[in-house]
């Protein structure tokens, strides 16, 4: 991440809910939410697992398979990875305890100076606990991915109960039960850690949950926000270079459409091999665009890939120098390199086959099952319009998997807009409360009573 001093870099949130780009292709990733390109996330060959900057011990906690039932294959015990560090921590003092995304728990450790930061001045323990199905904590091993008998017991529900089982046992180990404890996290993991403190708050007094769309399921927020916003990033750094992106998927589509199109596109991206679709090269520019804006830091970052600092106005410097006369997807092609070969040492692209380098596909299921937060694209939006066809998502989810997403889940078990308030803020308070826009801000209006 850019800074290891700012909460933002818990930022991973919508990593994987990206909408739909075309309704044509069959691959799941292009009906919302799909996952991360693989060629977003390169791994270098016989590369080892980057180990967290900092000094955090691994342990293994030995835990239940299924929390919610009795049955006698819910006792069955499988380890989860969790990362400790105590080195500022004294008996009796706060525990604060990181909810594990979907991913290695060592990337996100290494990723987020913020508790380490603060960790000093509060003599805090910092916990990353490891999210069940990823990394290292395969209740299933080698064959947690089989089928959707084993990834049926991965969702939000059965992790939150693990990161409750585990805290508690912890503190009981250390003795230290009376030690507070707060939950911090980014994106989904952001989620967890509000989810969290509603569903266990007699063990976290509180929450920091960072970029965390808990609001974005259902009809509560507008669907065409997320990349109405990223097209706003592009659109205040260059209203050229907003223009030059939105044109360049026309632009992408015509050429591929021509005799000998997808060979001259290979060669305009420069592939490693001969691309066999066009929304490979879609999918690749489309999640530099998105994941630049989502990590465009005030400084050099190296959380998702190495970029410099404020890399959206960097794209969009290097589409606005292109001479006139340049096609759009040159242009569009030039700015995705920095988010991909910021190194320059980049000789050719797998657009295609590229590895999982930080576990992350477990997301697809949980994508098609309860994390279902439809997203769109707008007019406004720099990529092409496109809505969100839950019949078309489910469909694709039954070929893939064999279930049937359940899209009104979440705000079933963790409530909507008002009931998510109600639950922070008491009553009494919440009909007092109310925000209003004015002149583009948002403004807090408390009624002028001094008890309150």
């Amino acid at each position: 991440m850019a800074s290891s001093s700012s909460p933002s870099v818990l930022l991973f949130l919508l990593l994987f809910t990206i909408a739909a780009t075309a309704k044509t292709s069959e691959s799941l990733s292009t009906v919302f939410p799909r996952a991360i390109p693989g060629s977003a996330l390169k791994q270098v060959p016989n590369a080892k697992k980057p180990e967290p900057k900092f000094p955090f011990k691994t342990q293994y906690f030995p835990q239940l398979l299924d929390h919610f039932t009795f049955t006698p294959k819910s006792s069955t015990i499988f380890y989860q990875k969790y990362l400790i560090n105590a080195q500022y921590w004294s008996h009796g003092a706060p525990i604060f305890v990181y909810t594990g995304n979907e991913g290695d728990i060592n990337w996100f450790a290494s990723n987020t100076g913020f508790l380490l930061d603060i960790a000093p001045s509060f003599r805090a323990m910092l916990v990353f606990i490891e999210h069940r199905f990823y990394g290292e904590s395969m209740p299933f091993g080698k064959e947690s991915y089989k089928s959707p008998e084993t990834l049926g017991f991965l969702n939000s529900q059965q992790a939150l109960a693990d990161f409750a089982v585990l805290i508690r046992s912890l503190k009981q180990n250390l003795s230290s039960e009376g030690s507070p404890v707060v939950v911090f996290g980014g994106s989904y993991g952001g989620m967890l850690a509000a989810w969290f403190r509603l569903k266990y708050p007699h063990v976290a007094i509180g929450a920091l949950a960072s970029s965390a769309p808990i609001l974005q399921f259902d009809d509560i927020t507008p669907w065409s926000s997320f990349y109405d916003a990223v097209s706003q990033d592009f659109k205040d750094a260059s209203l050229n270079c907003y223009e030059v992106i939105k044109g360049s998927w026309a632009e992408l589509e015509a050429m591929s459409a021509k005799e000998g199109g997808l060979a001259e596109v290979s060669r305009t991206f420069r592939t490693c091999k001969d691309i066999k679709s066009v929304y490979s090269a879609q999918d690749w520019l489309w999640s530099a665009f998105v994941y630049t804006a989502m990590v465009n830091y005030p400084t050099k970052a190296n959380f998702m890939m190495p970029l410099p600092a404020y890399p959206v106005e960097e794209m969009c410097k290097i589409i606005d120098r292109f001479p006139h006369g340049a096609t759009n997807v040159s242009r569009a092609f030039a700015a995705a390199s920095l988010y991909y070969n910021y190194s320059g040492t980049e000789k050719c692209f797998d657009l295609e086959n590229a590895t999982d380098a930080h576990g992350l596909h477990g997301w697809d299921w949980q994508a098609c099952t309860e994390m279902v937060m439809p997203l769109t694209c707008s007019n406004e939006s720099m990529f092409p319009p496109s809505p969100f066809e839950y019949k078309e998502f489910s469909d694709q989810c039954m070929r893939k998997y064999g279930v049937m997403p359940r899209p009104h889940w979440i705000t079933t078990e963790f409530g909507g807009s008002v009931s998510l308030l109600s639950s922070i803020f008491p009553p009494f308070q919440m009909r007092l409360f109310f925000i209003r826009e004015n002149s583009s801000k948002i403004r807090y209006n408390f009624p002028k009573n001094k008890n309150l």
